[in-house]
């Protein structure tokens, strides 16, 4: 399966009037909640942040229905932070339909009464491309919103990147870049480049790279377990990444060999797995993370078809036990 860009650009370009800074109610979940499971706490200095992806439910995004999530705003928030987590993450459609009937300041009193001081917004796409360009002229409107709406919500970072590997010079990028992180700062949040073998920049050792030419104070990038995997970066080199430009870090699993009759991108949509319940050496990717010395929350990112049917509070609860399970392991006098 692959990616419809033009519906997916479509679809990232929904209009935020000026009377929507006011959620869309959303239909109630086909499954009872889930029965909660006592584990072991994170470390006392982890926080952990459930990714919009890990609780979506039946969104594909892919491209197929709508682009938003069909669990109530309210509902997401009240599950994660039941279990503990302590961040959320929104995609861009999805908060365009959530101030479809919220404003940004009812979302950020949610958030407020809930302990969630961590938001992720995603995605901005094409703001590499020359000024004066039909794909920069869409993004800078992207952009706009979407910083407007991290500064009401106080959000941490906003992720950007490319799903097309676009062919993009590194001068050009670098430029896109250091001017996002200028804009950004002027909101007081940050750029996360999220690393992955479908961007223009398909690298590690690249995309650290263009970090250290922007420069940029509040500019690096979003690690995933998934890509760096997949792109068969060492753990070694990852060990070694700045402390600077590490700025966000993702947590999943899953094949480490894509299946045989199967795409990269069928398998990133539809087939990662939980925190260590796949293939991947989640133990070493832990501590290659801790080596760079971050020191800031951690998302879990799960993005798969079979956990659309399931209730946001089984998905809340999962992805925290999964994880908390493997920060035990990785710190077993804790």
């Amino acid at each position: 399966m692959t990616i419809d860009r033009r519906k997916f650009i479509r679809d990232s370009s929904l209009v935020l009037s000026a009377g929507a800074l006011g959620v869309a109610a959303c239909s109630e979940s086909q499954h009872p909640a889930a029965t909660m499971v006592d584990v072991t706490p994170p470390p006392p200095d982890v926080d952990l942040l459930a990714s919009y992806w890990t609780l979506a439910g039946d969104v594909d995004p892919t491209g197929g229905g709508d682009p938003f999530s069909p669990f109530d705003f309210r509902d997401r928030v009240e599950a994660i932070s039941k279990v503990g987590f302590k961040g959320m993450g929104i995609w861009h459609t999805d908060l365009y339909h959530i101030l479809e009937s919220r404003s940004l300041a009812e979302m950020k009193q949610v958030l407020d009464d809930n302990g969630i001081v961590h938001l992720e917004l995603e995605f901005l796409f094409d703001w590499f491309h020359p000024d004066g360009s039909e794909q920069k002229k869409a993004s800078d409107a992207e952009k706009t919103k979407l910083l407007s709406a991290a500064e009401a919500l106080g959000a941490r970072h906003l992720k950007v990147g490319d799903f097309f590997n676009q062919e993009v010079e590194m001068d050009q990028v670098v430029a896109g870049f250091a001017a996002l992180c200028e804009d950004a700062a002027d909101v007081g949040t940050n750029i996360l480049f999220e690393v992955m073998p479908f961007a223009m920049i398909d690298n590690f050792t690249d995309s650290v790279r263009m970090c250290e030419l922007a420069d940029a104070d509040n500019g690096g990038l979003m690690i995933d377990t998934w890509h760096i995997v997949k792109m068969r970066a060492s753990y070694a080199e990852l060990a070694r990444t700045p402390k600077r430009f590490l700025l966000g870090v993702e947590l999943n699993d899953g094949y480490i060999d894509t299946p045989e009759g199967m795409d990269l991108q069928t398998e990133t949509t539809q087939w990662r797995n939980w925190p260590g319940e796949g293939e991947f050496d989640m133990p070493g990717f832990m501590d290659a993370i801790a080596a760079t010395g971050y020191d800031g929350p951690y998302g879990v990112e799960v993005i798969r078809a079979e956990n659309r049917s399931r209730s946001v509070d089984e998905l809340a609860e999962t992805a925290w036990r999964t994880t908390m399970e493997l920060f035990a392991l990785q710190n077993p006098a804790k």
